[in-house]
């Protein structure tokens, strides 16, 4: 870590400072922290971090780059007239292919033993900091990752013995070469957030069900197996007809299935990763589960990538404040290094703690997930409502941070040879993707009146809270801002005439949460010859500045000085390990 005092200063570089070579895990040393915290000492993960933080600096980051220039294409027809329906893919995307499916088992890791060497499936916070680390470089192969990885979750979970026995071993390998992966194809032009719309019907043919219909955006389009849902012939109108289907992309006899992927779409971001329209014309599908039981079935796996989309959006947002900081470590402006701009320093703090909150959220929530999977029904009810709240304002959030990115790195941010356009235009689909934000924050407001789950996220945060105040911290003003938060979400949530104000609600009981997570954070870390302090400094300016009135006409505060000493401290302790002249040549 380079820390700056009156007897150390960094070295500016002539030309534009440029991270490359940056090892994303060594650098971020809350990133480190909180491995020790979620994970403990295992020099096999830490090992496995390490790797990947030097990949993301170096091959990973030179992938993704030619990845986004070079998009998927499809070919409808060989030169020879000949049906082929390929979607073809840049080498780049192969290689990280490769790395993601193949070197690091991110798809497999949570559902087998072996990845790594171990001897049991690895719990969920590995996975998802591993991803947390990927995506700091490449976003849009992080799509086919997770929906292969809920794929296999909710075939195995409600799957028949014969299914699973037909299509896990090609679902969890890391052989390129024999490996299947997964999709989800839901989405049809009448029926995106309103599920219960879905028009594909499923008729049962001589024992075999055939899907027909539309599905209007189908990301990973040619993946060997899909999830779809359909509405069997004579079920019920809405969301309580419809079926779970697997759909496999080449059948048993090895003939390809009866569905055609019509065209590639052009989007905004996401570029490496092909999202198409499928027409299925009588396509073989196989029930999952029981009928009538589709849209709950497949409520799992949306929560699931809904998570992941969490973890993917926070990774963001530290690629984002990661480059800003050592932009501004590095840069000179006005005769003074943009660090030291009192200006830039609020935006980088504003960047850094939003950042935080996202990191800590989606952490702590794998470690709920985690116990949630092994049976415990009180923390399947905190995941309840704490994958929406994620869902809803991290990916929201990611959106603001890396914008602030682009312009702490000014003109060159708007260049595509940097990282922030690329960055920016994915951080946007967090919040589209498994449900809009109003849609997210609907959901949020359900999971209250339906689940309970908002007084089991009261007792959740008490637990919690009481552990910190056990290791001597105070927590009067968490818990006075958390307990007012879920009040309002209480009222809201409960109060159909208040639908409009369920965004607000979810964002206030976000945020206390949050912070309540960072305290506690700060305590278990407390004795840890190793930990930089920080973590409960990042919830009081959470309180500050998120959860406490300001009138926005009124004079600074007679002690802004001492606020502009902490927030001076907080990036200090923030800031990434400088890069030589050397090592960047070496990385480009």
């Amino acid at each position: 870590m380079t820390t700056r005092g009156d007897d150390q200063m960094p070295t500016i570089h002539k030309n534009i400072p440029d991270s490359a070579g940056l090892n994303a895990f060594a650098a971020d040393t809350a990133l480190q922290d909180l491995t020790r915290l979620y994970l403990g000492q295992d020099a096999r993960y830490l090992a496995e971090l390490d790797r990947m933080g030097a990949l993301v600096g170096s091959a990973l980051e030179k992938l993704a780059l030619t990845a986004d220039k070079n998009p998927p294409t499809l070919q409808i027809r060989a030169r020879n007239g000949a049906d082929l329906e390929a979607v073809h893919k840049h080498p780049a995307y192969v290689e990280l292919e490769r790395y993601a499916f193949g070197e690091f088992g991110l798809a497999a890791m949570s559902h087998r033993a072996g990845v790594f060497g171990s001897e049991t499936p690895l719990p969920p916070m590995m996975k998802y900091a591993l991803v947390y680390l990927f995506v700091q470089a490449e976003f849009g192969l992080c799509c086919p990752l997770s929906m292969t990885d809920s794929l296999t979750r909710t075939l195995v979970k409600f799957g028949s013995k014969e299914l699973i026995d037909t299509y896990f071993d090609q679902l969890t390998s890391q052989n390129m070469d024999e490996v299947f992966q997964g999709s989800m194809f839901m989405t049809e032009q009448l029926a995106g957030s309103d599920v219960g719309a879905i028009e594909t019907t499923a008729k049962l043919v001589d024992g075999e069900w055939k899907l027909s219909g539309d599905k209007w955006f189908c990301s990973n389009p040619d993946a060997a197996l899909g999830m779809v849902l359909a509405r069997p012939e004579g079920a019920a109108p809405g969301t309580g007809g419809l079926s779970l289907f697997l759909l496999p992309r080449i059948l048993p006899n090895g003939t390809r299935n009866a569905y055609r992927i019509l065209r590639l779409k052009d989007k905004m971001g996401t570029k490496s990763m092909a999202s198409g329209e499928i027409a299925l014309e009588g396509a073989t599908a196989y029930l999952v589960g029981d009928a009538g039981q589709g849209f709950k079935q497949m409520t799992d796996m949306i929560n699931m990538s809904r998570l992941a989309n969490g973890v993917r959006s926070a990774g963001l947002m530290r690629r984002a404040v990661s480059e800003a900081l050592f932009i501004s470590q590095n840069r000179t402006a006005f005769g003074k290094q943009l660090i030291d701009l009192p200006l830039m320093r609020r935006q980088l703090m504003k960047m850094l703690v939003t950042a935080e909150q996202g990191r800590s959220m989606v952490f702590h929530t794998a470690r709920v997930l985690q116990a949630a999977d092994a049976g415990d029904a009180e923390m399947a009810r905190v995941l309840r409502i704490l994958t929406p709240l994620i869902k809803f304002r991290t990916c929201r959030d990611a959106r603001k941070v890396a914008g602030d990115g682009m312009e702490v790195r000014g003109g060159c941010g708007y260049i595509e040879e940097w990282s922030d356009a690329r960055v920016l235009r994915d951080a946007h689909l967090g919040s589209i993707w498994e449900g809009t934000s109003n849609i997210v924050a609907l959901d949020v407001a359900r999971a209250v009146r339906r689940a309970g789950a908002l007084d089991a996220l009261r007792a959740y945060v008490g637990t919690l809270l009481d552990d910190a105040r056990e290791a001597g911290t105070d927590v009067a003003k968490v818990a006075a801002c958390f307990d007012r938060a879920a009040d309002l979400l209480d009222g809201v949530a409960n109060d159909r005439a208040r639908e409009g104000d369920v965004r607000a609600a979810a964002s206030a009981v976000y945020n206390a949460t949050s912070a309540a997570i960072m305290v506690w954070e700060d305590a278990k870390l407390s004795g840890d010859a190793g930990y930089s302090g920080d973590r409960k400094r990042l919830a009081d300016a959470v309180i500050a500045h998120k959860l406490t009135a300001h009138d926005p006409l009124a004079a600074p505060a007679a002690g802004s000085s001492e606020d502009d000493a902490a927030i001076a401290a907080l990036l200090n302790r923030a800031l990434v390990s400088d890069v030589t002249t050397q090592t960047q040549i070496a990385a480009q």
